[in-house]
């Protein structure tokens, strides 16, 4: 429990390898050691305020004290979110473009999506039962590799499958990375730029067709307040939003799978889906495991909030791992137990694995449902249409890696239908 301390100052010049040792749990244990529900560190040299749990997470979705522009690093720019991008937007220019991604959320989009999905699991299978062993996590980033660039439009050829399926994936293995996965990532960023660049440019030039209800048409043509076409980098960068975030579900897959094996009892209820059952276990799946590890924003103007000054031009932090983990608003934070999702209040503020706030104005992740409907399908898969063997393994994952993963990413032998 949080003691009535509000906030508590970090001693020390700074906290940047602190966070990199620690991971996950940087601001959970700051939190902890200091009980207080503000802590203030420094990261990177720079005062940073970091915040926590659902209250936390209201005021920092508040636009009007918080905004994005400038928040992100630039080595995170070079890697993960490119330059331009809708994360880093603000106000009417960041509605007006988060426009263009809501609507291509349609119920016939989302229809097709899960008519790409079954069949891109169904090809899968095909190859899997052939395979001496499948890495379920490499796997799985294929399928959402493919199934992402089928549903955007964007062409894709089976020899570029393992590149394309590797650069994505390593742009999200560099977020939390020094050293040899960082330039990894921005090397793939750079090459994924230029291949959706490309295929952008010869669909303005007319050399290349995409069909008008397609992200890669919309993107393509998508133009700003102005009245202007993005440059093609920036439309590019966008395109890539909606790649990249589709692979990385692999992750919340993978995961998954591990919870269906460490709870061999749910499986029966995930293929029969009573209740929704299958939707409490995908939301439990998604608290439970590690993700983000937190979100940052930068203050608007000087404000007070729980007796602590929030300067103008300070980097806050919100913790997402610790707030998914907290005692203060979940029973039994560090089990799995997908029932407790028949009760939640479907706050936007209290579970925020892909952040929070709302979808279609604010800074909330655009494909949360997607996520969630991919998973729906993925499941169902592993849970009801193959048997599998599970030899001896690593399953175990390290909260000071971000992003983190099963160290033996998920390995199956002897794949069958059932």
């Amino acid at each position: 429990m949080i003691s009535t301390i509000t906030n508590s100052k970090e001693e020390g010049f700074d906290h940047t390898l602190a966070l990199l040792k620690e991971g996950y749990e940087f601001i959970p244990k700051r939190m902890s050691d200091s009980e207080s529900e503000i802590v203030e560190t420094r990261l990177l040299g720079k005062k940073a305020i970091c915040i926590s749990g659902k209250e936390a997470a209201e005021i920092f979705y508040n636009t009007d004290r918080f905004k994005r522009k400038g928040v992100a690093p630039g080595r995170i720019k070079k890697s993960l979110f490119g330059e331009g991008g809708v994360q880093g937007m603000d106000g009417e220019e960041h509605r007006h473009r988060k426009a263009m991604f809501m609507s291509l959320m349609t119920q016939e989009r989302l229809k097709i999506l899960d008519e790409i999905t079954e069949m891109q699991w169904e090809i899968a299978i095909d190859q899997w039962e052939n395979m001496d062993a499948v890495v379920l996590f490499e796997e799985t980033e294929k399928i959402m590799c493919r199934v992402a660039c089928m549903w955007a439009g964007v062409p894709l050829w089976a020899k570029e499958l393992e590149l394309r399926t590797l650069d994505l994936s390593a742009m999200i293995d560099a977020f939390g990375a020094v050293g040899p996965r960082h330039w990894e990532g921005r090397r793939a960023r750079n090459r994924t730029e230029r291949w959706i660049s490309y295929i952008i440019r010869q669909v303005r030039t007319g050399k290349m067709g995409a069909e008008e209800d397609t992200a890669l048409h919309q993107i393509a043509w998508h133009e700003d307040l102005n009245g202007n076409l993005l440059p093609i980098k920036t439309a590019a960068v966008e395109l890539i939003n909606i790649l990249r975030p589709i692979v990385a579900i692999g992750r919340f897959i993978t995961f998954g799978a591990v919870a269906l094996y460490e709870h061999p009892e749910k499986r029966e209820q995930i293929v029969t889906n009573e209740a929704d059952f299958r939707k409490m276990f995908i939301q439990e799946v998604r608290r439970y495991y590690p993700f983000g590890p937190f979100l940052g924003a930068i203050v608007r103007e000087d404000f007070t909030w729980k007796d602590h000054e929030f300067k103008k031009g300070r980097l806050v932090l919100l913790d997402l791992y610790g707030t998914n983990h907290s005692s203060e608003i979940w029973e039994y934070p560090d089990v799995f137990w997908p029932e407790r999702f028949a009760e939640w209040d479907g706050s936007p503020f209290n579970f925020i694995p892909q952040g929070g706030g709302e979808y279609d104005i604010g800074h909330r992740c655009a494909g949360e449902g997607i996520t969630v409907q991919i998973m729906n399908i993925s499941l169902y898969y592993l849970a009801g249409k193959i048997n599998y063997d599970v030899p001896m393994q690593d399953l175990s994952y390290r909260l000071n890696r971000v992003p983190t993963i099963p160290k033996s990413r998920f390995v199956m032998k002897n794949v069958r239908r059932i």
